[in-house]
């Protein structure tokens, strides 16, 4: 008699719980086709763009949507069953409050957050165009500021110096392109080989280069001769001078004349030997006089005193108080260091701007969740801040419900 009567109570039951479930799954399968018809409206369209804005826009309210649905038809089936029925009816209809709102909220936290990066572009482009006018006035300015101190204050005569620097490299390159054809042949003859002409020309510039600053160095040493009186130190800088002059004479200033010696042919001029020295001679004192005279007695002593690591003061005058010149990155980077917290509260800014729209819709739909299990929802929305999300604690850390308090004030 057991035997037949429990296998009539086990078909009853499993015939009972076979209806049970074809009534709840009755109420509950169409969401699984609706779901699918919302997901493949949200994620697929005409155009890449398309689906880019149709993400951005609609699948995190589509979610909570979703969950919504079917946290609403889970809990109607959960009615009869519960004890505190209108406190459980009224939590779930703020949780669809609570989903309208955060989504309208997400939205508006996408144009705000547009918003605001569009200006923050606008203030990167501001501070990149000013430093690049800063930048280009200062290249501008440098140099008229510069002759404006340094004709104020006693000190390196800086403008005599560059111009000496100056007309040391162009004669240097004058005269490297005037011996480059005579040292190539003679160099050429020397070794039996022929002569790399990048290599030469770079040599040879360098050696002019030194010759002719020397010169002018001779030229300074024996003014300082004549002034102290000191009659050796005369002589014997008149002799070196003499050999100055009769090196660049030869080898540099006579290339120049026999350069234009054709020209004179043609006028029916003939040079000898001594009209070439001669003019030569004349074009070395012409071009040393007048290039001493206008700035060579006023660098060369600064450029000797750079070498010898000499101080140059101003005579009859006193120099004037250095005052802290204004350095061009100390500014912005003083600046930045001083508003470092000031970037680290618009970083900040920046990240609740962007995740707080769309953690408040997670939470919206995790609420629904909740609220069948629980009765009430976990969160309290909207959030305030990021830092309310990253404090929140779970709902089972001290074996009591716990409600997440929100930004409603």
């Amino acid at each position: 008699m057991q035997g037949p009567l429990g296998t009539a109570q086990t078909e009853q039951w499993s015939w009972i719980l076979q209806t049970v479930w074809g009534w709840v799954w009755g109420g509950l399968s169409w969401i699984v086709d609706w779901q699918a018809l919302v997901f493949r409206s949200v994620l697929f369209g005409d155009s890449f763009w398309q689906v880019v804005g149709k993400f951005l826009l609609l699948f995190f309210p589509a979610m909570v949507l979703v969950a919504g649905v079917w946290g609403t038809m889970v809990s109607l089936y959960t009615i009869p069953f519960r004890s505190g029925r209108g406190r459980f009816l009224a939590a779930l209809l703020m949780s669809w409050w609570d989903a309208v709102r955060m989504a309208w909220f997400y939205w508006f936290g996408l144009a705000r957050f547009l918003l605001v990066f569009v200006g923050w572009i606008w203030g990167l482009l501001r501070l990149g165009v000013g430093l690049f006018w800063r930048t280009l006035k200062n290249l501008v300015t440098s140099p008229f500021a510069m002759l404006d101190s340094s004709s104020r204050e006693p000190g390196v005569p800086w403008i005599a110096f560059v111009l000496l620097l100056f007309w040391s490299v162009i004669e240097a390159t004058i005269f490297t392109f005037t011996l480059r054809p005579t040292m190539s042949e003679m160099l050429s003859d020397l070794t039996g080989y022929q002569v790399n002409p990048l290599a030469l020309v770079v040599l040879l510039w360098f050696f002019l280069f030194m010759i002719i600053g020397g010169s002018f160095a001779c030229i300074q040493v024996l003014n300082e001769a004549i002034q102290t009186r000191a009659v050796g130190q005369i002589v014997s800088m008149v002799l070196i001078e003499l050999a100055v002059a009769l090196f660049e004479v030869l080898f540099l200033y006579r290339e120049l004349i026999d350069a234009i010696t054709p020209w004179l042919a043609q006028q029916g001029f003939q040079l000898g030997i001594v009209w070439t020295l001669l003019l030569a001679l004349l074009g070395w004192v012409g071009v040393r006089g007048m290039t001493w005279f206008l700035f060579g007695r006023f660098g060369t002593p600064a450029l000797l005193a750079i070498l010898g690591r000499k101080a140059m003061e101003g005579l009859g005058a006193v120099r004037a108080a250095a005052t802290a010149d204004v350095e061009f990155w100390r500014g912005p980077i003083n600046a930045l260091k001083a508003e470092h917290e000031w970037f680290k509260k618009e970083a900040q800014h920046l990240m609740e701007l962007l995740t707080l729209p769309v953690l408040q819709l997670v939470a919206s739909g995790f609420n629904f969740l909740v609220v069948v299990i629980m009765g009430k929802p976990h969160f309290n929305l909207p959030f305030r801040s990021l830092d309310q999300v990253l404090h929140s604690t779970p709902i089972f850390q001290t074996g009591k419900t716990s409600t997440v308090e929100g930004g409603a004030s």
